[in-house]
């Protein structure tokens, strides 16, 4: 299906050019959106070009899996890791690339990249700044010295922006509470996808290699710390106490891979599946997915799963339950062990349930997550700066309005 902006404006209008930044094209949430966006914002108003770096080793390029339509400009030296080196050199091309491009907006994702790419776009002296939050790295993922460090940072950056996008409410709270940013800057902006047309269960365990009349937990994301695997294998092993045949799939790869592998008192149980292109089919596997995570933004693999129709049992943590409506479409729970399997174990015994939540779960995330929506959700932001700019006309805004 063709998603395009549903606000294409009258002829003549210049187009604004658009420079996206992100760290790395990792599979993951930010790759999602910024591929939507590139495909669906209508190129006749926009001139958009995505920069971006190279994966780390244990990752997969969501461009090569997911997204080979969609055009890259690399600058490999952006990478995720810290080298105080590449890292102006990177700042160095980024600039560069600014003054060659002249962009109206630059809009930057995830953390390095925001960080790099603001930097860039006030020494090239582009006109607007926008920085969207997937997440934030307020706690879960460094140590009390270094997140202050980016806290200091973020405050500082958050000054030089335009608008400031953060994927829920709770994630602009936690932002505007640390200080970064003021909350008239934020506009909130949920992530947005679609769901290719999943295999019936029966094939699409087959293709999965796993056991057709089980119950099957899926877990799809990065394998890393703030993700804690740890407490997943955990889960694991106390679901498997009251439901001795359940079954567990993961569908992702990361740092912490090994812990996984490791896991041999899960034994046939546990199928490690890497990354894969048709998240669809491990979906359409599954009778419930399941997140442990410390933190999280609003996760993409909560959507996808209510899209497919399957409820989740997932950590009350950042935005999740924006997308988890707690005993509608699933169960929100503490990090506690017990409590997560308590959950899942429920919805592996309650037919009834399991299929009522999932229906309300497609219907939810049906409405609120669409691919179009985000679309014509960045086509209003860009084109209310366009508008306070003077690029376009105010009759351009929704409404009119400013």
């Amino acid at each position: 299906m063709s998603i395009r902006s549903r606000y294409p404006g009258p002829p003549g209008l210049p187009r604004v050019r658009v420079m996206r930044v992100i760290a790395r094209m990792n599979v993951g949430g930010p790759a999602l959106q910024v591929s939507a966006l590139m495909r669906g914002l209508d190129r006749e108003r926009f001139d958009h070009r995505l920069f971006t770096g190279s994966v780390g080793p244990d990752e997969a390029d969501y461009v090569d899996h997911c997204a080979p339509d969609v055009p890259v400009c690399r600058i490999p030296v952006l990478g995720r890791a810290v080298r105080p080196s590449d890292d102006l050199r990177a700042l160095s091309e980024l600039t560069a690339a600014m003054r060659k491009f002249r962009p109206h907006i630059v809009h930057t994702h995830t953390a390095k990249a925001g960080a790099l790419g603001r930097a860039a776009a006030m020494m090239a002296r582009v006109p607007a700044r926008v920085h969207t939050f997937h997440g934030h790295l307020l706690h879960g993922y460094f140590s009390p010295w270094k997140t202050r460090l980016v806290v200091w940072t973020e405050r500082r950056l958050a000054h030089r922006c335009d608008r400031l996008v953060a994927v829920g409410n709770r994630v602009r709270d936690d932002l505007v509470a640390a200080g970064i940013g003021r909350h008239r800057q934020y506009v909130v902006i949920p992530p947005g996808t679609t769901l290719p047309a999943p295999p019936e269960r029966r094939e699409a365990r087959e293709r999965l290699g796993l056991p057709a009349d089980c119950p099957v937990i899926a877990y799809v994301g990065r394998v890393t710390q703030v993700k804690r695997p740890d407490r997943f294998l955990e889960v694991a092993r106390a679901v498997r106490q009251a439901v001795p045949d359940a079954h567990f799939a993961v569908c992702g790869e990361g740092d912490l891979q090994e812990e996984l592998t490791a896991a041999a008192d899960l034994g046939g149980s546990l199928r490690l599946l890497g990354w894969r292109s048709d998240v669809e089919t491990v979906y359409a596997a599954a009778d419930v997915v399941l997140l442990t995570s410390d933190n999280e933004g609003m996760p993409v693999s909560l959507i996808e799963a209510g899209l497919a129709g399957v409820p989740a049992v997932a950590t009350n943590v950042g935005s999740v339950a924006e997308v988890v409506r707690d005993r509608e479409t699933g169960f929100l729970s503490t990090t506690d062990i017990a409590e997560l399997a308590r959950h899942t174990v429920r919805l592996l015994q309650d037919d009834g349930l399991r299929h009522e939540m999932g229906r309300r779960a497609h219907a939810w995330t049906s409405q609120r997550f669409g691919a179009q929506r985000l679309v014509n959700d960045i086509h209003d932001l860009y084109a209310s700066i366009a508008v306070a700019h003077g690029w376009w006309p105010t009759s351009l805004l929704k409404g009119g309005q400013r």
